[in-house]
Parts: C-alpha cells; sequence; structure tokens
C-alpha cells in the first residue's frame, strides 16, 4: 500500500569521517592520519526537506580551514580528503575547497580530493547544476594539485544492528506507536518507556519481530547513514593503487568495495560533460554502473582537464613522488663540495633511481634514454653566481606514462566477391 511515513535524516546529526574512514581501510588504505577539529553538536529536532542536500550547522569551515593548515605540518601526506566539507554553506564549502587546492601547490607533496556538493539526493534531471555550481565554486588556481568525483555512493559500511529506536525521532519511542500500529509492537513500547529491564539491543530485536513497519524504518534509516561521498573510499582505491602498482598507475577501472548502489546512475553522454567542461575544462572523475561489470571508478583526471601536462591524476602524482624522492636524496649533498666530483655523483644518484622507476612501469620508452634525461653542472643548470650563493641545481626531463583513456576501435567489414 502507500507509505505511511517518510524518513527524513537531522541534518545537524549527519557526519561523514566515521564512515569515510572505514571505507578507506575497506578500499587498500593502511594508514591515515585524522586531524580532530571539534566535537559533535546537538541535533535540531527537524528533517530535511525532501529534495534537499544536508547542511549540518555544527560543522563550521573555520574548523575545517584550521585542521587543513595542520597538515603543512605532515610533508609525508599524499593525500587528504575533507569529510565534512560538503557540509558546510555554499559559501564555506568554496572557501574550504580554494584553500585546499590553494596549500596543496605550496606544499607540492599532496593532493586533495574534492566531493561536489549536492550529491545526496541529486536531481535525475537538474543534477548538472550541482556540477556546475562546483566548477565555480572551485576557483581558476592550480587546478593541477587536485580532483574530484561524482555521485555519492551508497555503502554497506554501517549493519542494521548499530540503528534501534533511539535513531527516530530523538529517541522518542511513544512516536512510533501510532505508526507501527501495531498491538504487540505497542506493548513492547509501553515496556522501554517503564524501564522493563531488557536491553536497547533486546527490544529492538522485539520490535522488529513484531513489526514490519519497524523493519522497514530500521532499513531506510540504515540506507540513509550509509549515504556518503565518495572522497574517502577514493582515498582508499588510490592507497591500494600505490601499494600493489605504483603512483603511476592510473586510480580507475576499479570496483570500490562496500558500495552498493549510487546515488544518480551517469551514461556515456554524461560522463562526457563531466570528463571536460567545454567552459572551464574542469573535469569530474565519474563513479558508474556497467552491466556485467557493476561499479566501476572510470574517471582520472585531475580538474585541469584543459591541460597537456597535467590532466591525469598519476601522472601529477608520479611527478610529484619523483620530485620529493630527489629532494630528500639531495640533502646527503649538502655539505659536499660544489664541483664537478659532487655533479657527476648526484647524475648517477638520479640515474640510478629514475632507471629503477622506468624498469617498474612508471616512465615510457624502449631505454632509459628515450625515458629520462638528467642534468647537473657549470653552464647547463648552473651559473658560476648559482655556485657562489650555493645552490645545486639538477634538471631532469621525464617521459611519464599515461593512462590510456581513450582506445580507438576500427570495425571492418569483408564485403562478398563476385
Amino acid at each position: 500500500g502507500d507509505d505511511i511515513f517518510t524518513i527524513q535524516p537531522d541534518p545537524a546529526t549527519i557526519y561523514y569521517m566515521y564512515n569515510m574512514v572505514q571505507m578507506f581501510f575497506q578500499n587498500g588504505g593502511a594508514v591515515c592520519y585524522i586531524v580532530s577539529v571539534g566535537t559533535y553538536g546537538p541535533a535540531s529536532g527537524a528533517g530535511t526537506t525532501p529534495g534537499d542536500n544536508p547542511s549540518n550547522d555544527n560543522v563550521k569551515a573555520t574548523e575545517l580551514q584550521a585542521g587543513l593548515k595542520l597538515l603543512e605540518k605532515v610533508p609525508e601526506v599524499t593525500m587528504y580528503v575533507i569529510p565534512e566539507a560538503t557540509l558546510l554553506s555554499d559559501n564555506d564549502n568554496q572557501s574550504t575547497m580554494q584553500q585546499a587546492v590553494a596549500q596543496a601547490a605550496k606544499m607540492q607533496t599532496c593532493m586533495p580530493i574534492l566531493d561536489v556538493k549536492g550529491g545526496w539526493e541529486p536531481d535525475p534531471i537538474l543534477w548538472t547544476e550541482s556540477i556546475d555550481k562546483f566548477r565555480n565554486a572551485v576557483g581558476n588556481n592550480s587546478l593541477k594539485w587536485a580532483c574530484a568525483y561524482w555521485p555519492y555512493l551508497k555503502t554497506s559500511v554501517m549493519t542494521i544492528d548499530q540503528f534501534d529506536f533511539k535513531n527516530v525521532n530523538g529517541g522518542d519511542v511513544s512516536t512510533l506507536d501510532p505508526i507501527l500500529n501495531n498491538a504487540t509492537a505497542t506493548t513492547i513500547i509501553q515496556g522501554i518507556q517503564a524501564g522493563n529491564g531488557m536491553s536497547d539491543a533486546q527490544n529492538n530485536a522485539a520490535l522488529m519481530q513484531a513489526s514490519p513497519i519497524y523493519k522497514q524504518i530500521m532499513n531506510l534509516v540504515q540506507g540513509l547513514a550509509n549515504i556518503i561521498p565518495p572522497s574517502g573510499c577514493m582515498a582508499g582505491v588510490w592507497a591500494l593503487t600505490d601499494t600493489t602498482t605504483g603512483v603511476f598507475k592510473a586510480p580507475a577501472n576499479v570496483t570500490p568495495l562496500g558500495v552498493t548502489d549510487l546515488t544518480l546512475p551517469i551514461d556515456d553522454s554524461e560522463q562526457a560533460g563531466l570528463n571536460v567542461d567545454a567552459m572551464s575544462g574542469k573535469s569530474i572523475n565519474a563513479i558508474r554502473f556497467f552491466n556485467g561489470n557493476g561499479i566501476l571508478v572510470w574517471g582520472a583526471r585531475t580538474l585541469d582537464g584543459n591541460s597537456q601536462d597535467w590532466r591525469y591524476i598519476n601522472v601529477r602524482r608520479t611527478v610529484t613522488m619523483i620530485e620529493q624522492s630527489l629532494k630528500l636524496a639531495l640533502r646527503s649533498y649538502v655539505f659536499d663540495s660544489n664541483d664537478s666530483i659532487t655533479w657527476q655523483s648526484v647524475i648517477s644518484m638520479a640515474q640510478n633511481f629514475l632507471t629503477n622507476q622506468w624498469q617498474a612501469g612508471a616512465l615510457q620508452g624502449a631505454t632509459p634514454e628515450d625515458a629520462f634525461s638528467v642534468a647537473c653542472g657549470l653552464g647547463i643548470t648552473m651559473t658560476p653566481q648559482d655556485i657562489l650563493d650555493g645552490y645545486l641545481r639538477l634538471t631532469i626531463k621525464l617521459a611519464v606514462v599515461r593512462p590510456a583513456e581513450f582506445i580507438v576501435l576500427t570495425v571492418q567489414q569483408q564485403m562478398a566477391k563476385s
């Protein structure tokens, strides 16, 4: 029959951190840092309006941005996410994303994985408005240092036994009585109110057995609680790809674990609009369902979709990894003489490192000479003034492996011969 109730979450009780951390580890993440920026706030006592995407007034942009600032002191972090950023107001979400991108460009060691606000319950027709708002909000600077994914994920992180009557209507169990309209359930509810000596789990199990409607309510509550933005899951996918293959492998064509569905299906033509925007060039990576293959991550671009050099996540991260590795290696030469002996030693060190990367598959070319070149020396990378000022400059050129994003097939039909 017709539904006799609706389930709308209290936006002031929606937080994503717990579920995102779970999804990070479930998808292959091994180590993560959590920057604590505050505590949970009070419930508002009101549900969201159907069709709206939730904003949580307890989540403060100033606190999230202060947490971001702390990451500048942790250079070993290679990626980060801001789980609650999409729960901010539009203006606060905009300033937080722009700070994250600017900070990544300043650090040059990591990439933020951004979420597109509006993916909780996207309109099947007007959802592109959320994409347009994101592209306007993220700004135009340093786009090669960040990426984004769409849509939100329906997950199985939280199980049905993690919910009970206390999750409904502020824990006022009496409000369930007229909805359930069940004599056995009424007796159980009265027992809960009177303090029947049973645990919450026991009372919840009794209600589940007594009322199919109560069980339906709990299933709906579980479903809403398991909707999350994709960035935490994608951080795990990145980490697993890094471990099993390397940062040079595009983190795409991968099944995200723990994902049961998407909040919005995306087809080929819709993904084309996400891949590259004709006006801004800002790319957003799609997560899609394919018949016979299930849900797959189907994009590996940075926000800088118009760039020939930095449009791919794995290219940006590979170059970052190589650059940071060589910077660390050069520290051992800090107090050596800045002369030809040191320069040759630096060249040999860099060539050995890059040869290993080429052999691993990070660089393309039939030979190491095709894959990279290394230069260091007076009149080549340094001037006499550089040496007087104490600078040793190493220049490398790389042919980084790029993903086969577009595969072209030629279909040929042999015609009948007379």
